[in-house]
């Protein structure tokens, strides 16, 4: 009942939208008078605004009486759910090994533990992190040759001005 009430309240909002946007606003009616349009159309003397007036009030009504029917739905539901509420954890499997080497015992399972798959990672991961650590050596040892050189300049630089002075 709840989903065909939700898929009636969708459709009404789109044909209150729908015809609101099909309808003129009040200062169309001056272009009406100087002929430019026609006034007399298919829907009357009047032209469409009567019935598009008429048929967006009823649309409307109806939108607001499933808006209410929505709302005294959910409203009756006893289900207490709150955002805020954390999600259930599941347990973690007394076979699935942890990353920090613990065994699998509840105690460790309460440690904010990180199950892994497979605790052997394979080449070509081993390969690039040997790699990346050959790198960061490199990086390391000319940032402290920089330095050095930088040490190197600025005692030249206060040698000089110390002996100016």
């Amino acid at each position: 009942m709840y989903q065909v009430i939700i898929v009636v309240h969708v459709l009404l909002g789109l044909g209150v939208v729908g015809l609101v946007l099909l309808q003129q606003g009040k200062g169309a009616d001056a272009g009406a008078a100087f002929g430019s349009a026609s006034s007399g159309s298919v829907f009357g003397a009047q032209g469409a605004s009567s019935f598009l007036s008429r048929t967006t009030a009823i649309l409307a009504a109806l939108f607001f009486s499933t808006s209410l029917g929505l709302a005294i739905i959910v409203g009756q539901q006893d289900v207490a759910a709150d955002l805020m509420d954390a999600p259930e954890v599941e347990e973690i499997k007394a076979d699935v090994p942890l990353i920090n080497g613990m065994d699998n015992s509840v105690e460790a399972a309460d440690t904010n533990s990180i199950p892994v798959v497979n605790e052997e990672l394979p080449a070509e991961v081993v390969k690039i992190q040997e790699e990346i650590n050959s790198m960061a050596d490199d990086v390391k040892s000319e940032a402290q040759d920089i330095v050095e050189e930088s040490k190197d300049i600025i005692s030249n630089q206060l040698d000089a001005v110390v002996e100016t002075k």
